[in-house]
């Protein structure tokens, strides 16, 4: 009788398992995400108050800032550039690393400017190593279970996003400005060894190593149509997502008065609706077709600033950052599609592009956002409406479809 309750036991953790798609090079790459995710949430989040105790004056943390967005621009490529050419398992050794080196920098340079160059190592970890984990993601798990290998990424990359604010918080309280944060660098830094030791040992060998191409611009006429049309796409959608973006703490709390703790509220709000939507989404994406999920996504995306515009209420702000956390419905499917739209030997490279094409020119909406409030918060909401509404119609018109059981049958 024990026997036997012990084997249903077995095969319902078993049935989990697989339907997670838990190898053990994910289940290790997740321990790495949460690991350095907690680093990065619990350090770099206070690196604003800490640059102003050293001195380092409001222009350090606005240079600070730029800086953290161009580097996530241009480091996609070279990220995935490394992982075609070294593998993801050793690509992401060189990643942590480069991460650890800017960490020592930072834990024993206690200088304003040290931390520009420890930054320029450590600031964009996520950034550099997304394609070589989203290659490892391809290449471990079957076709059919890519969009929950991507999701749990998602979701797991949430718990030190919630987690590593109050640690860090607690360092800062506990001991001071300075010191609390240099404590919390060293924590990240023993996380991040941690991290690469675990990945080294669990995550298996690249079994075949990609054509690595160091000019991006030559690997933009390997772009598949469909590979063109979900970026030009997405494209559309992120500037309507970032132009409100630096404002939406301002039409909350300066322009209907809402508390600033409610606005936090609202912020969980919208991530426990992501977390919830991630795994049963994945699901159904990788029974069948992904097309309509991303295009929900799209939808949620772009009904998000219009929603805003006409909220003035708690309640109404509350059904507003429910629908932001609903544009996750089907972004780990986006991430997906680009795996199974880009060529067979340079995926990493090819999401890396990706992301570097993307994020350049949709940094471009930062500029003109702050004209568009000026003229008026209605006229910055309805601009940023009307390029979600032109992404998702491009999509659902021409984007291309990826339908699983088709493509394994005919494979």
């Amino acid at each position: 009788m024990e026997r036997s309750i012990e084997d249903n036991q077995k095969k319902s953790s078993h049935k989990i398992i697989e339907f997670l798609g838990l190898r053990s090079s994910i289940i290790a790459m997740l321990f790495m995400v949460i690991l350095v995710g907690m680093g990065e949430n619990m350090a770099e989040r206070y690196l604003p108050i800490y640059l102003i105790a050293l001195g380092g004056g409001a222009m350090s943390v606005g240079f600070l800032n730029g800086m953290d967005n161009l580097l996530s621009a241009l480091y996609s490529f070279p990220g995935g550039y490394l992982s075609d050419k070294l593998g993801y398992k050793k690509a992401l050794l060189v990643f942590n690393l480069i991460a650890i080196a800017g960490y020592l920098i930072v834990i024993f340079i206690p200088t304003w400017w040290a931390v520009f160059i420890g930054a320029v190592l450590f600031l964009s970890w996520s950034a550099i190593s997304l394609p070589a984990t989203m290659s490892l993601v391809a290449g471990v798990l079957p076709e059919n279970k890519r969009t929950m290998g991507v999701s749990m990424h998602s979701l797991v990359r949430r718990i030190p996003m919630a987690l590593g604010p109050i640690f860090g918080g607690a360092l800062i309280a506990w001991k001071g400005d300075i010191v609390g944060v240099r404590y919390a660098f060293i924590l990240a830094l023993l996380f991040a060894i941690i991290a690469l030791v675990l990945q080294q040992i669990f995550i298996e060998e690249q079994k075949k190593v990609g054509v690595a191409e160091a000019n991006p611009l030559k690997l933009i006429k390997f772009m598949s149509p469909g590979f063109r049309k979900l970026l030009v796409a997405d494209i559309l959608v992120r500037f309507s997502e970032q132009i409100p973006y630096a404002f939406m703490a301002i039409w909350v709390i300066n322009n209907h008065g809402i508390s600033p703790v409610m606005f936090g509220v609202l912020t969980t709000i919208e991530m426990v609706t992501a977390m919830l939507v991630y795994i049963p989404v994945a699901y159904l994406a990788d029974r069948g077709s992904k097309k309509p999920y991303v295009a929900i996504t799209f939808g949620f995306f772009t009904l998000f600033p219009i929603i805003l515009m006409f909220s003035s209420n708690i309640w109404m702000f509350v059904i507003a950052f429910v629908i932001r956390g609903l544009k996750e419905f089907g972004e780990p499917t986006r991430k997906s599609m680009i795996m199974d739209l880009a060529p067979e030997n340079q995926k990493a490279a090819m999401f890396g592009l990706y992301y570097l094409l993307r994020d350049v020119i949709v940094s471009l909406a930062a500029f003109g956002a702050g004209f568009l409030w000026n003229i008026s918060p209605q006229v910055n909401f309805l601009v940023a409406f009307g390029f979600g509404l032109a992404g998702t119609l491009f999509f659902i018109l021409f984007g291309e479809d990826i339908k699983i059981k088709q493509r394994i049958t005919n494979g």
